[in-house]
């Protein structure tokens, strides 16, 4: 049996080595991770200082449920006619953030709940609606069946909205600090009146880490 000497083990090592360096030999690159479905209101692995889906989620669920106790909105004669768009909100803050993520939940809880007592309209979809009532007024296609119209429908009132944020960084360290406040407004169209208000606000710090919002 041969026994291996110190000597032997450090050649071995360093004929190890070599091999790692000679040309045409190349280490086999570590898999990346499998992809993971995680729940849409809770974190996972990837976090930073900015808007996530948690945070979305459980802001769209409170404004719901505010909105649903304004009386001018649930206890009119006749249903209002209400906004909700996210070309009707600013981002103010340091964060690049679709807006629609935020008024598009919004929308659909308020229209789900609201059962008929609040009528929502649509401005994004605007230029096919142009075209269609163009094609029936032409007579290219009938009139169908819910009749037709002098004009499109006005809004009563429209939901607006902020984004802020106010960031720091110790510079020492690296770590990253965020506030952010989201700030809603449900605003009479025809007197300016502000009917409702309601902000919406977090704080996060995490480490020097490559988190990237997109």
């Amino acid at each position: 049996m041969m026994a291996i000497t110190k000597s032997g083990r450090i050649a071995t090592f360093a004929l190890s080595c070599g091999l790692l360096s000679v040309p045409g030999v190349a280490l086999a690159a570590p898999k990346p991770p499998a992809s993971v479905y995680r729940p849409t209101d809770s974190s996972g692995d990837v976090r930073g200082v900015g808007t996530e889906s948690q945070d979305i989620i459980a802001m769209a669920d409170q404004m719901v449920r505010d909105l649903l106790t304004v009386p001018a909105l649930l206890n009119a004669k006749t249903p209002p006619r209400v906004l909700v768009d996210p070309s009707s909100f600013k981002n103010q803050s340091s964060e690049i953030i679709d807006k629609a993520l935020i008024t598009d939940r919004i929308l659909v809880g308020l229209n789900r709940a609201a059962q008929g007592r609040v009528m929502f309209i649509s401005r994004e979809d605007l230029e096919d609606i142009q075209a269609e009532r163009d094609m029936k007024r032409k007579g290219l296609v009938d009139k169908g069946t819910t009749g037709q119209t002098a004009a499109v429908a006005g809004v009563d009132y429209a939901l607006t909205g902020r984004i802020s944020t106010r960031d720091a960084v110790n510079t020492a360290n690296g770590q990253r600090s965020r506030y952010t406040q989201i700030m809603f407004r449900m605003v009479d169209m025809e007197y300016s009146n502000i009917i409702w208000s309601n902000i919406f606000e977090f704080k996060k710090e995490a480490g020097d880490g490559g988190v990237v919002y997109r």
